[in-house]
């Protein structure tokens, strides 16, 4: 394998981690404990004498719950979408520890480590062994470490962090510090005593001093890893999975740990790798340019969860656009970093990565005036908050929407949140359901959030189909409720759970108490069809990219209702 051969695959890797930046985070989905007893829950009817509220009545376990087949169907969606979702974080870390490969901090340690195993052992099975060894304990030690973000935040922590402001910012800051020490501002260290008494017990020989070789590698390469082992962290956190942060920092040290053992096998393969230079600072500073990108979602999340309306779709787009054409120009040699090394010339896999980056930086700018951009439309802010949108008016086939056609007048909320699509949406279950009652058709329910990338993804790349459009716009009456909304209700709306136990004061303690306690579920997006008197029409579901299951999902709703 010839130098340009070997730096044309790392550099595709680069790419790599770029193209599948979008699809792996966006596996992300906030799950739920799902571990509820069977519970079956009444209803207050207007036609009792008293407010229909959607505050549940508890009943032990009832002979034959109507909310069970909910809570069955429910568990099943859950468990497949845990699945997935620890597969993206694995990918997403198995991924990172290969982008880690290629950090000053651990490419040049490759060949001296290797070396040691080789030099220091009798015969080539136990060097195998030796460096199998090594592996092995890198593994164990990234795997307790993500244990340990586990058991000191909790299951049910992991589960909120997502939908946190406070915690949302605290990502935003910790990425950008990350980013900027990928970009060469400074290095995140850890404390030299560490790292020293770490090297005096790798001197001990045997079994242990492998092991204790293994966190001596962790430690001193922490400046390079620390921003990505972070940013994985937060991600596996923020997803809602229990092992989450385990499963990822598995995938890391995975990747990490198969080099060291695959050279011990083979030494003759370290004479293929490319000697230490600039372009490993390089493969460093385009992952500071994600690493700041990724940062701009967390910022995102906050605005929205608080309505600052600062972050707007537009604001988004532009830095994006202004983080990847940098990203470009880099790649191109014209802009250069303090430990950057001069760029004589540009090679041939450089420059197609460069065009690509440059490229997806033009897909972009159409989104100012409101393309819908679906290959990213999971991370961007909702289609709604764009000031200057001309897709959507092509696609209702006029400026105002059609919900000034069913109905007079603001709905409840109307001024904090906003339609997809300009479609008729309210915001408020008891105002929608009496909506449905009064124009005699059936209800979907969108229990959606600010912080939920699928719920955008299907907003834009699901319901704009014609034909699933069409549905939702008349056929159906939408209610959204967002369950992670952070705006105080009236202090006559606030009360305690009989669910929960739990003091409700927001929109989003409403509408997360209510999705839990009625349908026995906490993720989103979930999709409820009910008939206007509140009675299920099928089976809800989640997230479903193919247009025509869920133009399927509502149609079978609908025949339930007529019948």
């Amino acid at each position: 394998m010839t130098l340009n051969n070997y730096q044309t695959s790392i550099k595709m890797l680069v790419l790599g981690l770029l193209m599948l930046f979008g699809s792996v985070t966006t596996g992300y989905s906030r799950q739920a404990d799902t571990s509820l007893a069977d519970i079956e829950f009444t209803e207050i009817k207007p036609d009792s004498g008293t407010k229909d509220s959607v505050t549940a009545t508890v009943v032990t376990k009832a002979k034959d719950s109507a909310a069970a087949p909910v809570a069955d169907a429910d568990k099943a969606l859950l468990k497949k979408e845990e699945k997935q979702s620890l597969t993206g974080i694995f990918i997403a870390g198995f991924i990172g520890g290969l982008a880690a490969l290629l950090m000053p901090c651990i490419f040049p340690m490759l060949p001296l480590t290797v070396s040691f195993f080789t030099k220091g052992s009798q015969t080539k099975g136990k060097a195998v062994s030796r460096a199998m060894f090594y592996g092995f304990s890198i593994i164990v030690i990234y795997v307790v470490l993500g244990l340990l973000v586990t058991v000191l935040f909790g299951a049910d922590a992991l589960n909120s962090l997502s939908t946190n402001g406070i915690f949302n910012f605290l990502f935003f800051i910790l990425l950008l510090i990350f980013a900027i020490s990928f970009l060469g501002a400074f290095e995140i260290t850890l404390p030299s005593s560490w790292v020293n008494k770490m090297d005096a017990n790798s001197d001990k020989g045997g079994l242990a001093g492998l092991f204790f070789m293994a966190g001596t590698l962790a430690l001193v390469s922490f400046s390079c890893t620390g921003p990505i082992i972070g940013t994985l962290l937060v991600q596996a956190a923020t997803s809602g999975a229990l092992l989450g942060p385990a499963i990822g920092m598995f995938g890391f040290s995975f990747a990490l740990a198969i080099p060291f053992a695959l050279f011990a096998m083979f030494p003759s393969w370290l004479s293929a790798l490319p000697k230490s230079g600039g372009w490993l600072n390089s493969v460093k500073v385009v992952l500071g340019f994600l690493e700041l990108a990724l940062a701009m979602k967390f910022l995102s999340n906050v605005d929205l969860a608080y309505h600052w309306n600062w972050f707007d779709r537009e604001v988004f787009l532009v830095l994006w656009i202004v983080i990847f054409g940098l990203m470009g120009i880099y790649l191109l040699g014209k802009l250069k970093f303090s430990h950057d090394s001069p760029v004589n010339f540009i090679s041939v896999p450089r420059l197609l990565i460069a065009i690509i980056v440059l490229s997806f930086t033009v897909y972009m700018i159409p989104g100012l005036w409101g393309a819908p951009l679906r290959s990213v439309s999971a991370f961007l802010p909702p289609q709604a908050t764009q000031d200057f949108d001309l897709y959507t008016a092509t696609l209702t086939g006029n400026s105002s929407g059609p919900a000034e056609k069913h109905k007079e007048g603001p709905h409840k909320y109307a001024d904090i949140f906003h339609a997809p699509l300009n479609l008729n949406v309210f915001f408020d279950y008891e105002e929608g359901m009496a909506y449905a009652k009064e124009v005699n058709k059936p209800v979907m329910i969108d229990f959606t959030g600010h912080a939920c990338v699928n719920c955008r993804k299907m907003e834009a790349n699901v319901w704009p189909d014609k034909s699933v459009f069409s549905k939702l716009n008349n056929d159906y009456v939408i209610i959204q409720l967002y369950v992670d909304d952070k705006t105080e209700l009236a202090e006559k709306e606030k009360f305690k759970s009989k669910f929960s136990g739990k003091a409700i004061n927001t929109i989003g303690n409403k509408w997360s108490d209510f999705q839990a306690a009625r349908f026995n579920s906490n993720s989103q997006p979930f999709y409820v069809l009910l008939g206007h008197d509140g009675q299920l029409l099928s089976p809800p579901t989640g997230a479903n990219y193919n247009a025509e299951e869920y133009l399927e999902f509502l149609n079978n709703g609908l025949k339930t209702f007529h019948k």
